[in-house]
This record gives C-alpha cells, structure tokens and sequence, in this order.
C-alpha cells in the first residue's frame, strides 16, 4: 500500500497536470476552499432529500463552481502568486456568484417578462458569460473558451458570412437571453445533469478512493496478475479498469496507477515509453467500464430519456471487449519480448489480501443493486451508495481493531469521520472541471438551437461525405479527435452530440439504415474518450510519461496504436447494433427508445459478447503482428477477415448470402482456427531448433 507521503505527492502531480494551484496546509486558502467544497458536497446532498427548483438548483451548482474555479486556478499558470487567492480573484469571484445566482433571486421577475428583457438582464447575462469563458480558460485551458467564442460570434455574424452557412443572425438581447436567461444555454440540460446526479457518482467515487479502495484494487491487480507474463502490465490494465469506476479522470486515473505500476513494468522489461503507453491506454479506457462510467455517459442518458441503467446495459459489452482486448495486447507484447512475470513468493498469496478489503465490493455491488436490479433512478441510487460508504468509513478502523483483539479507540472514529471530510473536499474539487465545461457547452447547444446550425452542417457533411454513411462516421471521428485535444470528453461529446448525432442519423437514414439512437451518442462518446490519449496534447500520456520519464509525443503515439482497437468498436456497433444489445427497432423509429428492442436472451448475449472478443483478438493480432509468433502477411488478411464474420455477424451474412447468421460465426471461427494452429506448428518448430 501507498504511503501518506506518497498520496500526496500523486495528488501533488494530479494538480500539476490540471494546472491547480498548490497551496500550503498551513495557509487560509487552503482552507477557505476546503470549506466551500465540503459546503458545496453537502448542498449536493441535501437537494436529494429537499429536491427545489431545477433552475435554482442549477445556478447554485455553478455558483459553487465558480468560487472554487477562481480559488483553485491561477489567472496564468506560471506566476509567483500561484500558490495564494489574489485580491482580484476574490473580486471576479464576488462578481461571478452575483451574476450567476441572478437566476435564483430574479427567478420569478423573469418569468414574468421573458423575451422581454431588460437592461440589466442583458448587463446581468454578458457578465455571465464572461465569467463562465474566464473559468473555463482557467480550468481547461484555451480550446473550449475559443470553440464557444466562435460559436457566439456566429450567432451574431450570421447574415454576413458565406452564403453555404449564413444564417439571419441574432442580436445581443436574443442572444444572452438565450445563453443566460433561460434554460436553452448555460442553465440547459448539460448543468442540469451535472448538478442532479453526476455529482453524487464522483463524489461516490472520491470517498469510496479516501477510505482505501483505490490502494486495495492496485494491490489485488497486482497480487492475482503479476506471476503471469508481462504481469504488472496486465496488473495495471486490470486496477485501471477498477479504478475507473471510482475516478471522473483519465489523468487521475493514470497517475494514481500508474506511480505503482510503470516501474513494476520498466523493471519487469518493458521500455518506458510502453510502459507509460499500457498505463494511458488503460486509463483512458477507464471511463467506459460500467457501472460508474464518464459523465458525459449521464448526459447521454439525459438526451436521449434513458434511464442511465439502459446506458450502462448498452455500453456492457464493448466495455468490456475493449478491456480483455488491452489484456490481450499486454500478453503479446510480453510474448514478443520474452518478459516473464513477478516470483509468487515476491507477490504472496492474494486470498488474504482479497478478504482485507472485500468490503469495497459492497457498496460497488449496492449501487449496481439499486440501478440495475431494482432500477431505482440515477440519482437515489447514488445517494444510498454514498451513505453506505460513509458508514464503512466510520467503523472500518473499529472493526479491524476489534478483529485484530487491539483496543478500539474513539481516535479510529474520528479518523473515519475526517476521511469522509477529505472525501467531500475531493469529490467537490473533482467536480469543477465538470460543471464549468457542462455550462460552457450550453452556450455551444444554444447556438446550434438558435441558428439552426445543425441543418446547414448536414447539408454541408452531405455533400462532402457524397451521401455514404462510413465517410460521415470517419468525419465525425476525425473532427471529435481533433475537438478532444483540447476539450476535456463531456464538453467534447455535448459539442459533438448536438452538431453531428443527427446528420449521423439523418444520413443513415438515407443509407436505408434504421440505426437507435444510442448508437450515433455512443459512437461520439467513444471518440471523444480516445481523444485523452491522442498526441499531441493527451494529457493522461503527458501523466504517465511524467512517472515513466518517456517522451510524451512517444508516448502518446503508442497508446493510440494500442486504442485503435477502442476506435474499431464504434464502427462495429453502429453497423451491428446488438453489440450495444439492441436486436432492432420496432416499426422503424429509431429516435423513440421505447421502440428499441432489447436483448435479453442470456444464450444470444453470450454469442455476441464471444463473438466480439473473437474478433478483436483477430484485429489485435493483425496489428501487433503476433499470434504465437510472428505473422507473415497471409496471416494477417486471414485474422482481419475474421473481424466482419464475428463481429458483423448478420451484415456479413446478408452480403454473402449465407442461410443463416450463425454461419458466419463458424465461418470466422474455422478461419481463426487455421490461423491459431498454423502458429502452434509453427512456434513448436522455432522452440525445436532453438
């Protein structure tokens, strides 16, 4: 396990990487924002218990942001005034909680007069936007601000700009009133969603990291995995995993690993910058795991009026193929360089480690429990969880002193109490990175539903695209790579949701293709995740790099080559949607989720979850050039062929014009099978002349 020392110097690069001030323990700041975040946890968790209104709800929530925005984030990264809140801090701040809190105290006086709004309304709104631009530049750096910048100045420039997007304009007063005083922009749905529920998963997530669970799954990975070949690799894969479910942050993520695990791997053999690379990959990959995925994944939800249940039960399967996928790339680059994993003896025996902290499981599987068994809301199931960690948290330390006959202390309550004051002072500091890209995306869904801009973009992507639906997803692709350099994934996948998903769906179908909904949202949130790895600005590989001693630009180029499996599977389950277990649409609305026809046949999910693990085995294999050994070229169009038989099942059938889908499984299985053997042979005759 990590030392407090340790700890703190993961959070210590944690901050770097997000450009956080470091302040003294000692110092006032310090404690000033530790107050307001721990303010800001419990306010999250009162509206549970006294739902208000949303718009008050959702103004406070950004409020609080606010304050820690300016508090936490220096107006320029380097200065010697970093480490202290500056007087004209407190003075953006003062001004910021004024305006946005304008539509809690002016709530019912605008209403009265909306669309008709005053001047001080419009001074009211501009301040609002300026201040949410400021922080988002503070908070995420430039790209997001810009992008929302050009968006407003293309609201008001319409009617002068070329004729192909021109549109008839807006003047000031429509445009705040659209971006600020109404719930069309800032205070939209992307807010809502981040003041209702997203907080309490994060702030679940950092209290179940402050009572031990991040450190526990790390070591068990760790203990189960690192016998095998190139075993811290897939010990870091597995904690990754893990340790998604509780972190909002492929940078956290891969820095609270991956201090543990890239050395395990750089002394096991691998290069530095593989090992940094197995540790982004992993990280990044972090936020698809169920059941707490990224937060952009409850706005989806919010979307499209799934329960966030039915999110989790479409992401279940490529989750988890993009994960044992990774596995299997780790064990082939072991393979390749004859890496042996750690002495059982070094690791010890994993039961007595399993059983020390089986009770992390619990509230993991409780929350689970509420969502999916008694299908309780996002929201409730949330707050329980919460609560039920916060108990563990309070008689974990008693309980182990009364197991181990030491004597119980109220000094062991007491330190349970403070963990869950550290927790909701990290769960609040996770979260303002969220609610400042959520409101800053409203501004960017208000353009596009105040200009219509989404229109003019599919006749635009139409006529480049030529009409065919695979060159708009490569489009989409490309354009959401490129946007998530800079914007962090949930204001990535708002932007992209909002421009693209319906020319995606409008272009399928005229392709004759009757695609859900989902898939589209899906195949944009996929890419905007890759994009926390792409060089050359993924900051989760400037992380792991940082802890490896790599070249981050190296780094970065080998965890996408080890991700593009993770951009293979959007492809995939946008052509073959019962890899998100939807079996088809009913009387073809593919925008309506109650005409969505699930999968629940545990025999049919088991095909198609092994079908798709086939496949991307087969995928993995081509591009990493290995099986057993390595391949000759043959071999890899035979492994690339397999992928369309496994895991386009029914597309590949119909084009070939098999009898039955379930050809093609045996199809693709016999051609993997002649490959597997062919390597069998093959390696056994290397091994025999060595």
């Amino acid at each position: 396990m990590k030392t407090l020392t340790e700890r703190l110097d993961d959070e210590k690069l944690i901050n770097e990487f997000e450009g956080q001030r470091d302040f003294e323990k000692s110092s006032w700041h310090y404690w000033f924002i530790a107050v307001v975040a721990f303010s800001w946890s419990l306010y999250q968790l009162y509206i549970v218990l006294e739902p208000g209104n949303s718009a008050h709800i959702r103004a406070i929530h950004l409020a609080f942001a606010v304050v820690l925005g300016f508090s936490m984030y220096a107006m320029r990264k380097i200065t010697k005034l970093k480490s202290i809140i500056t007087w004209y801090d407190f003075l953006i701040m003062i001004v910021g909680v004024t305006v946005v809190l304008y539509q809690w105290y002016a709530f019912r006086e605008l209403a009265d007069h909306a669309g008709n709004w005053t001047q001080t309304d419009v001074i009211v709104g501009i301040l609002t936007i300026l201040v949410v631009l400021e922080a988002s530049r503070r908070v995420m750096g430039l790209p997001l601000m810009v992008v929302a910048i050009v968006f407003l100045c293309y609201d008001y420039f319409g009617p002068y700009l070329p004729d192909v997007i021109a549109h008839k304009g807006a003047s000031i007063n429509k445009i705040v009133g659209q971006m600020v005083l109404t719930t069309e922009g800032i205070f939209g749905v992307p807010l809502g969603v981040s003041a209702s529920f997203v907080f309490l998963f994060v702030l679940f997530g950092a209290l179940l990291e402050k009572a031990g669970a991040g450190e526990y799954f790390i070591k068990l990975a760790y203990t189960l995995l690192g016998k095998y070949d190139g075993g811290p690799a897939k010990a870091a894969v597995a904690a990754s995993g893990m340790m998604g479910m509780i972190s909002g942050s492929s940078i956290a993520n891969s820095v609270t690993v991956g201090t543990f695990t890239i050395p395990l791997m750089k002394r096991l053999g691998f290069s530095s910058h593989k090992a940094a690379a197995v540790e982004t990959a992993a990280s990044v990959n972090g936020q698809l795991m169920p059941p707490i995925m990224g937060a952009a994944a409850f706005i989806m939800a919010e979307f499209l009026g799934l329960d966030y249940t039915d999110i989790v039960y479409a992401a279940f399967i490529p989750a988890f193929t993009c994960y044992i996928a990774l596995f299997y790339i780790v064990h082939l680059e072991a393979k390749k360089a004859g890496l042996k994993g750690e002495d059982p003896k070094v690791l010890g025996k994993a039961w007595p480690i399993f059983t020390k902290g089986i009770h992390y499981f619990i509230p993991i599987f409780f929350l689970m429990y509420n969502l999916i068994i008694l299908r309780h809301s996002a929201q409730s199931s949330a707050f329980s969880a919460i609560i039920f960690i916060m108990l563990i948290m309070v008689t974990q330390k008693p309980l182990k002193a009364y197991l181990n006959k030491e004597k119980v202390t109220s000094a062991l309550v007491l330190e349970g109490f403070a963990d869950i004051g550290n927790g909701m002072v990290a769960g609040a500091k996770n979260m303002v990175s969220i609610a400042v890209a959520t409101a800053v995306a409203g501004i960017i869904v208000g353009s596009v539903t105040l200009t219509g801009i989404g229109l003019i973009l599919a006749e635009v992507i139409d006529q480049l695209s030529g009409g065919y639906i695979l060159a708009v997803l490569f489009m989409t692709a490309f354009v959401s790579l490129i946007l998530g350099m800079g914007l962090p994934t949930t204001a990535n996948y708002i932007v992209m949701a909002a421009l693209t998903a319906p020319i995606i769906m409008d272009l399928a179908g005229n392709n004759g293709y009757v695609i859900p909904l989902i898939a589209a949202h899906m195949f944009v949130f996929y890419f905007g995740i890759l994009a926390d790895d792409t060089p050359p600005v993924g900051m989760a590989a400037y992380a792991s790099a940082a802890i490896a001693k790599s070249d981050p630009i190296v780094t970065g180029i080998q965890a996408f080559i080890y991700d593009i499996r993770t951009g293979l599977l959007p492809f995939m389950f946008f052509f073959n949607n019962e890899l998100l277990l939807i079996g088809g649409v009913d009387r073809g609305d593919p925008n309506d989720p109650s005409k969505w026809i699930w999968i629940t046949n545990p025999f049919e999910i088991a095909l198609i979850f092994g079908g798709a693990v086939l496949g991307m085995f087969a995928f993995t294999s081509a591009t990493q050039s290995f099986v057993l050994t390595r391949i000759n070229t043959i071999e890899r169009l035979m492994l690339i062929a397999v992928i369309p038989f496994m895991m386009l099942p029914k597309l590949t059938a119909e084009t070939l014009d098999l009898p039955s889908y379930y050809l093609s499984y045996v199809i693709g299985l016999i051609i993997y099978a002649i490959v597997y053997f062919g390597q069998r042979i093959k390696y056994k005759k290397q091994h025999a002349l060595a």
